[in-house]
């Protein structure tokens, strides 16, 4: 299935923008902070000059003959000179008397103003914003304070900002073009163990062999092997599915060719007239058809991939289910069959219930083929505190203990040679299918016989 090629933004690019979106607006904020601050101390550095220039006029008014005097000096003046040239602009007045300087400069309410302290504040003067310092001040035998006043206009002030904000704009500007510069190789690094990743599965693209070994990637940053790791557990999970193809295959092909084999034989000799070749064919179709069956239920058994969720089977009625199911075979062999459960306990367990039936309809196969004339198979059911325990016994010659746990490896035959006819999947089916429910498979003396025993984890109250 070929993904959508739809229209996707770039790692690299998600990643620029999410770096460099918050620098951006750090930037702005920055700026905003700088701007208000340059305003401040441009503001506050002036009103110091300015101050300082009132100061300087204010300490010449003296009372001389009980008139009021002051002397101009030109330093207090030389004070506010700078290079765009503001106007100044002075007024000074006893009570509501102008005493000298500009007499349409607003003129503050003296009520308002602090002794010896001066007050700054914005106006409007000539059609001009001005910065107004101005002080109040109390003299000997003076009815009335002296009110003293120095404006200026604000050019000076307002080109020192702009110099000032288009430094700290300048300064920005730099930091993001170097930030911008410098992001993309960091991201090239970076992006680097992704880059490794990324080759690591086209050079598995490329093969012409499937190689599911786990990924050679080097080292990876912490993120990505979560990434590597569910990749490396997904091809793992492809080689074990694969594997079970190819088994599947190679098993089908190697056991499938001795009854072809017969079947062209007799096919053959069912052409020169034998009738008994007749018989032949009937008899390895049907090992052929057994054998069949066996493969792929051993094939389902040992499915890789997730499993479902288990549900809770009941193994009183698989078991009754499988018996019924063998009913026939057991008849035409002479074996009885029996269950032995309680009918006053509930025996069910976590499992899948396909998988359980073919547990016990290979097991009661088994018993049946390799019982005694007259013989019987029973299948008990057994709860312990912990563990529900399915067992299935028969009156056979049973498997010695030295040969139990070969008998679970894939098509080994035990017993004598010329004996009953088999497979030798049964058991592999068994063991493989009770793994995939959590189960464990035992085998032990029925004496006579052979007991297999299937342990079962109890389900959860409820």
């Amino acid at each position: 299935m070929t993904r959508p090629t739809t229209a996707a933004i770039s790692l690299r690019t998600r990643l620029l923008t999410a770096m460099l979106g918050p620098l951006l607006v750090a930037a702005v904020m920055l700026g905003g902070a700088g701007a208000t601050l340059i305003a401040d101390v441009v503001r506050r550095t002036n009103d110091r000059v300015l101050g300082g220039a009132l100061g300087a006029i204010a300490e010449t008014v003296q009372v001389e003959g009980g008139e009021v005097t002051l002397d101009l000096p030109a330093a207090a003046f030389g004070m506010l000179e700078n290079s765009e040239r503001d106007n100044v602009y002075y007024r000074i007045a006893v009570g509501g008397r102008l005493l000298t300087g500009y007499a349409d400069l607003p003129a503050p309410d003296p009520a308002t103003l602090s002794i010896d302290t001066p007050r700054f504040r914005y106006a409007r003067y000539r059609d001009q914003d001005v910065r107004l310092a101005e002080v109040k001040r109390l003299l000997p035998r003076i009815d009335g304070p002296v009110t003293i006043q120095l404006a200026e206009t604000l050019d000076g002030r307002t080109a020192l900002r702009r110099r000032l904000l288009m430094a700290l704009l300048i300064g920005e500007v730099v930091l993001v073009g170097m930030a911008i510069l410098l992001l993309r190789p960091a991201l090239g690094w970076s992006l680097r163990p992704l880059a490794r990743l990324r080759r690591a599965v086209e050079v598995r693209d490329a093969q012409s062999r499937a190689d599911f070994a786990p990924l050679d990637t080097g080292p990876l940053p912490i993120e990505l092997r979560p990434l590597a790791t569910a990749f490396d557990r997904l091809l793992a999970q492809l080689d074990t599915a694969t594997g079970g193809v190819r088994r599947f295959t190679a098993d089908a092909s190697h056991q499938m060719r001795t009854p072809l084999s017969i079947l062209k034989v007799q096919v053959a000799l069912a052409r020169r007239g034998s009738t008994e070749a007749l018989d032949e064919i009937a008899d390895a179709v049907t090992r052929l058809e057994r054998m069949v069956t066996q493969l792929l239920a051993l094939a389902r058994a040992e499915e890789a991939g997730t499993s479902a969720p288990l549900e809770a089977v009941d193994l009183r009625e698989v078991s009754a289910a499988a018996i019924t199911r063998r009913i026939n075979q057991a008849i035409a062999a002479g074996i009885e069959l029996h269950l032995d459960a309680d009918d006053d306990v509930a025996f069910v367990v976590p499992g899948h219930r396909t998988l359980i039936y073919e547990i016990l309809a290979n097991l009661i196969d088994n018993g049946i083929r390799y019982n005694r004339p007259g013989g019987t198979v029973t299948v008990t059911l057994v709860h312990t505190a912990d563990a529900l325990l399915l067992q299935v016994s028969d009156d056979g010659t049973g498997i010695p203990a030295a040969d139990r746990e070969r008998a679970f490896v894939r098509f080994v035959r035990l017993g004598e040679p010329g004996g009953v006819e088999g497979t030798g999947l049964g058991l592999a089916i068994v063991r493989s299918a009770a793994a995939r429910v959590g189960a464990t498979v035992t085998l032990a003396d029925a004496m006579p016989g052979l007991r297999v025993t299937i342990r079962f984890a109890a389900a959860p109250a409820g």
